[in-house]
């Protein structure tokens, strides 16, 4: 048993379930489509809040928001829900596949058992998709990897019930009616304005562009204040949720880049392709940044580096803020 899904590989699960599962109904968006309409570009420093001890700095929004905006931009209704007993969710999976319907999973990495061992996390965000069970194996479109992967009823269940911190709870989800025409423009122009709200419009130090100048005036302090050692810990964090949990690199920077270039085209204004080309350059300075920050961690530089970090992230910070300014001055 086995629906006839077409799986593609994608930057970033949550975008990537959204566009393959968009295609099976006959709406063909891209990835970079579903992340900007998501409005998936994102930042924010957040001192007071811990992750394994060190403050959390994030590239994304949290986990389901950009699938929640994208469904509700486009009119589609979705059938989601969650169980308390773990045989009752597979049971509903399972009859879900028997009826052809390809169901989204929220899980936990940890325990996937495809996942090479070095890219597995405690991490309880992940999402795939169940399209069939073969020789009692489930088959699972994974957005991240490459070919269709399999899992058995238990390993299935285990990640479905991963524990730790935001337990998916048996998470599934599937659409239930998806509209015969949508208006892609007007989904677009909305997701462009969120992301001008959220990146330069919002009040407070600590979301958007403002946040990356506070993260910069903060970073030359750790050494002197933490130590060398744990000031390195503080930055490799930040490096991890760039390059790794910011998958694709750059923090996403590189996928809004191109969903600026296919809203130029769509909404037919040029300005946004230009614009493109200039979040390409800031998604290389971001990449810089890693690497930079990269060889503090391994002890290569000094301390003194700090400093220059700090300042090449103001430099980032007003770059990125001019190409959100454009933006919105060429949609207006």
């Amino acid at each position: 048993m086995k629906i006839d899904f077409e799986h593609r590989m994608a930057a970033h699960c949550e975008n990537g379930v959204i566009s393959n599962m968009l295609r099976y109904y006959g709406i063909d968006l891209s990835e970079a489509l579903i992340f900007g309409i998501g409005s998936g570009i994102y930042f924010s420093y957040l001192p007071f809040y811990k992750l394994n001890g060190m403050p959390v700095t994030s590239f994304r929004p949290w986990p389901g928001l950009i699938f929640k905006r994208i469904t509700k931009a486009l009119d589609i209704k979705m059938h989601i829900e969650l169980f308390k007993n773990p045989e009752k969710a597979m049971k509903a999976l399972d009859d879900n596949l028997e009826n052809g319907i390809p169901t989204g999973m929220v899980v936990g990495v940890f325990h996937l058992t495809y996942f090479p061992a070095p890219y597995r996390f405690h991490f309880n965000a992940h999402n795939i998709v169940g399209i069939g069970k073969e020789n009692g194996e489930y088959l699972i479109s994974d957005p991240v990897m490459e070919k269709i992967e399999k899992l058995s009823y238990n390993d299935l269940k285990r990640v479905r019930y991963a524990m730790g911190i935001a337990k998916p709870k048996g998470k599934m989800y599937y659409m239930e009616k998806i509209p015969q025409t949508i208006d892609l423009e007007k989904a677009i122009m909305k997701g462009l304005k969120r992301t001008i709200l959220e990146m330069v419009k919002l009040p407070g130090p600590i979301i958007g562009v403002t946040g990356i100048k506070y993260l910069s005036s903060r970073i030359k302090k750790w050494p002197k204040k933490y130590g060398e050692k744990k000031a390195a810990q503080y930055l490799g964090q930040i490096v991890r949720m760039l390059e790794e949990i910011g998958t694709g690199g750059a923090g996403f920077r590189f996928l809004f880049s191109a969903f600026l270039q296919e809203a130029s085209e769509k909404l037919q204004i040029p300005a946004l392709n230009d614009l493109s080309m200039e979040m390409t350059n800031v998604g290389d300075k971001w990449r810089e940044f890693a690497v930079k920050a990269g060889r503090i961690c391994k002890g290569r530089q000094t301390s003194e580096t700090y400093n220059e970090l700090s300042e090449f992230l103001q430099t980032i910070a007003d770059e990125e803020k001019k190409v959100y300014l454009g933006i919105e001055k060429a949609i207006s």
